[in-house]
This record gives C-alpha cells, structure tokens and sequence, in this order.
C-alpha cells in the first residue's frame, strides 16, 4: 500500500509547485504588463504634445501677375499656378497658400489651402468668388491622393512641402524650388 501511495504523493507535490511556478509567472506578467505596454521605444522622449491648429487669416486675393506655374507631371490641359504671397509655413506645421487652376476652356478656380506634412493630409479652408473669399463649408482634414486626376496636392506635398526622407524647407526653399521647377525669376 505505500508502494501506491507514494508516487501519488510525489506526483501531487510535483504539480502543485509546477501549477504555482506557472501561476507566479503569468501574475508577474500581468502585473508588468501595464509599464511595458505604456513605453513604445527604450529612449523615448516624453509623449508628444496634442496637436493644435493655428489660427490664420485669408490672405490677400491673388494677383495673376504674379502667379508661379505648377506642373503636376500630368497629361492634362488644365493649368496650375501657386500665390508667391500667400504661400506661409506656420507653427503648427502645416504648409498654407492659394491654388489657381485654370481649365483649358478658360475657366478658373482659386482656392485656399493648407498641406499637413506630419499626416499627409490637406485641408480647404476657403474658396475664390468674385475676387473675394468664401469660407470652406467642408473643412475636414482630408487624405492626400496621388492620382492621374488630382495630382496638384501630391505634387505640392512631396516634392515642395514634404519631400519624403528629407526635413522640412524652409518658405525660402519652397518659393526657390518653384520658381526654379516653374523657370521663374
């Protein structure tokens, strides 16, 4: 009779510290689980401050005079022209300036937008009508899109505002570079 007990004993023994090595273990994680899940990277600087739009005025309405020529690398008739005026790059990152687009059958748009390098997004903040502004009724961030019909915001945000795997310019740069691109002094 104790030939039978004593493996029963032994093996008792065995799994209640095996059970209580694996409970120990899976406690000690779920404590520590909240700190690791807290930190994303071993250096990591404080957590990065909420991103806050600023406020700006409309700027002043363009003058065609002084349009500079955007080429959106596209087959399309349509023409694009940035206000050397109005373009601004403000505390909150986001890179501001009047479009000018001009159909091929004469018919003209003008719009003032801002480009968010940081997500890739731009936004309408009003419209050109009769030489005055009209406030955007939609004035969503929206996602960029890089597509045959469209491409005036791709174009502005990677190779002006944006350009990927480089740091910011500075408005200087930026104005340089259209001019440059568009053969404007």
């Amino acid at each position: 009779m104790f030939a039978s007990v004593g493996p029963n004993i032994f093996m008792r023994k065995f799994v209640c510290r095996f059970c209580a090595g694996v409970l120990g273990t899976l406690a000690f994680g779920l404590l520590a689980q909240p700190v690791a899940a807290q930190r994303t990277a071993l250096f990591e600087e404080s957590a990065a401050a909420e991103w806050k739009e600023v406020e700006v005025p409309l700027p002043a309405y363009p003058s065609s005079a002084e349009l500079i020529p955007l080429d959106v690398r596209s087959s399309t008739r349509t023409q694009f022209f940035i206000d050397p005026r109005s373009l601004s790059l403000a505390d909150d990152g986001v890179v501001r300036y009047v479009l000018v687009v001009r159909g091929a059958g004469g018919a003209e748009s003008v719009s003032f937008e801002g480009i968010r390098c940081a997500t890739a997004e731009r936004k309408l903040y009003a419209l050109g009508r009769g030489g005055e502004w009209v406030p955007s009724r939609n004035d969503s961030w929206q996602w960029i899109v890089d597509n045959a019909l469209n491409r005036q915001h791709a174009v502005l945000a990677k190779e002006y505002f944006c350009p990927p795997g480089s740091a910011r310019p500075s408005l200087a740069e930026i104005l340089d570079l259209l001019r440059k691109d568009a053969g404007v002094r």
